[in-house]
């Protein structure tokens, strides 16, 4: 399961992460003690956007959840980038494709008898794309196969990926250095980050790469990190047999920590998984990759959440690659972009609705939804009972200072994505009955886009370029500005 640190790991060092999906900023009026919304005066919607100065475009959608009827629209099928409001689409397709009652295993098999401790054969560690596997779970697994009395292995150590596809990037328009942008593989650990830890000491740095969990910490050697003495580029990398990344020391202050990307991630599991069993007394050989994965005893495992408690997860956490493995494997499409268009495919057959979709992440910039387009497929998804309201986040009302309004009665139950200069939020407004008021639900989908700033943006820059933060901030208040209308005028 995703723990907190796990979660914040990628802000240390203070580095902002604009794939990470947040909810309400703001909604401007608290709540009167009649307990109701106050009502908001209707009128044209358009001088929250002329306030707002975003640029680009907006759209956005509200209509009744339960007739479908539409009470106010702006470009409902205007297609804007749809940044992490993409996975909540993904969610639904997991659980159609896979239901819920599936778990992502990862295994561990013998090709021979265990005779004396020692595996007469071959011992292979086996992927089955668990995006969610932390070390922590890793070292469990090699604690309970010591526990068992194993001590090896006469013949090699396997690791095997073909799970699902590698893929070294979710996406090409994202900056090579940060942790959101992961590989993909049939073999996930960390989230397919390392960690990465400096220290200044005197007039030299101190520099440790690891796999850190809360329990176990073992440190690996297929990543290393050099400190430069430059101002820029912040990194640099190259693959070889080591992962070689190099960080400018102008940026580092004098310690701080953060994760970065593995693109190899079968070797990284591989490697941290012999680091574990060496500690446990159970020795084993370099692992080798292999492509076809033979016929073997299992001998232990390690399973995910069932499969509504990782899709919880990714909604709250907005991690990528719980989005790319999950609709990878709901697809069993071998490419990317291939799985996405399956997955397109789908919203259409089922839903009726085109999107244009290069990703189940949202992390991409060259997707495209429509507000009306989401708003149908929430509408519909929650009549026909398919499971995803219940596991959407409570992102609730907040006042003009962007603080949650403590005990609101109205829920926000939503999915918002950001990415730079696109802002998106959809989700279920549900307004409880009061006295006089029988009480609505309200099924929303705001997007603010502008695509043309973003590609702007050097790939190199996209991590926090100038102006983004204050440009997201302001989407994010007009996105609180309309669900405060709204709820009060039609809830």
């Amino acid at each position: 399961m995703i723990t907190r640190r796990m979660v914040l790991g990628g802000f240390l060092a203070g580095v902002a992460l604009p794939a990470l999906g947040e909810g309400l900023v703001s909604s401007p009026r608290p709540v009167p003690r009649g307990g109701r919304p106050a009502p908001a005066p209707l009128g044209d919607a358009s001088a929250l956007v002329a306030a707002a100065k975003l640029g680009g475009e907006v759209a956005w959608v509200v209509v009744d959840a339960k007739t479908g009827a539409v009470l106010e629209s702006r470009q409902p099928d205007l297609p804007l980038p749809p940044a992490s409001v993409a996975k909540a689409v993904t969610a639904l397709y997991a659980l159609d494709r896979l239901g819920a009652g599936h778990r992502f295993a990862t295994r561990v098999l013998a090709t021979g008898p265990v005779s004396g401790g020692m595996v007469q054969g071959d011992l292979v560690l086996a992927g089955g794309g668990d995006p969610t596997l932390q070390t922590d779970q890793l070292g469990d697994l090699v604690a309970r196969l010591a526990a068992s009395g194993l001590k090896g292995a006469t013949g090699r150590f396997l690791w095997w990926e073909g799970a699902l596809p590698g893929v070294e990037g979710i996406a090409a328009d994202q900056p090579e250095h940060v942790g959101y942008n992961a590989a993909v593989s049939g073999l996930c650990l960390n989230f397919n980050r390392v960690h990465f830890e400096w220290q200044r000491a005197g007039g030299d740095w101190q520099v440790a790469v690891d796999a850190r969990g809360e329990r176990f910490r073992p440190e690996v050697g297929m990543v290393r990190v050099g400190i430069r003495s430059r101002e820029a580029p912040l990194f640099t990398y190259d693959r070889g047999q080591v992962e070689e990344w190099t960080v400018a020391s102008a940026a580092l202050g004098k310690g701080g920590s953060r994760w970065l990307p593995v693109r190899e991630p079968g070797r990284y599991v591989a490697e941290v998984f012999r680091t574990l069993a060496r500690a446990q007394g159970i020795r084993l050989e370099p692992g080798e990759r292999i492509e076809v994965l033979p016929p073997g005893q299992e001998i232990g495992r390690v399973e995910s959440a069932p499969l509504p408690e990782v899709l919880r997860d990714m909604l709250r956490y907005s991690t990528n690659l719980t989005a790319e493995c999950v609709g990878l494997t709901a697809s069993g499409v071998r490419d990317l972009e291939g799985s996405a268009r399956a997955m397109q495919a789908w919203v259409k057959a089922t839903f009726g609705v085109e999107f244009d979709l290069r990703d189940h992440s949202g992390l991409g910039g060259a997707s495209r939804v429509t507000a009306g387009g989401m708003a149908r497929v929430l509408v519909q998804a929650e009549r026909e009972g398919r499971g995803l309201k219940p596991i959407l986040r409570d992102v609730g009302m907040k006042d003009d200072q962007g603080k949650v309004i403590e005990k609101h009665p109205v829920k926000v139950l939503a999915k918002s994505g950001t990415l730079n200069f696109v802002s998106g939020l959809a989700g279920h407004v549900v307004v409880p009955p009061t006295s006089g008021n029988g009480g609505r639900e309200l099924v929303f989908a705001i997007f603010s886009g502008d695509p043309a700033r973003r590609d702007a943006v050097p790939v190199s820059l996209r991590e926090a370029p100038e102006g983004a933060k204050s440009w997201t901030r302001r989407a994010r208040r007009l996105q609180g500005q309309l669900v405060s209308r709204w709820a009060g005028a039609y809830g």
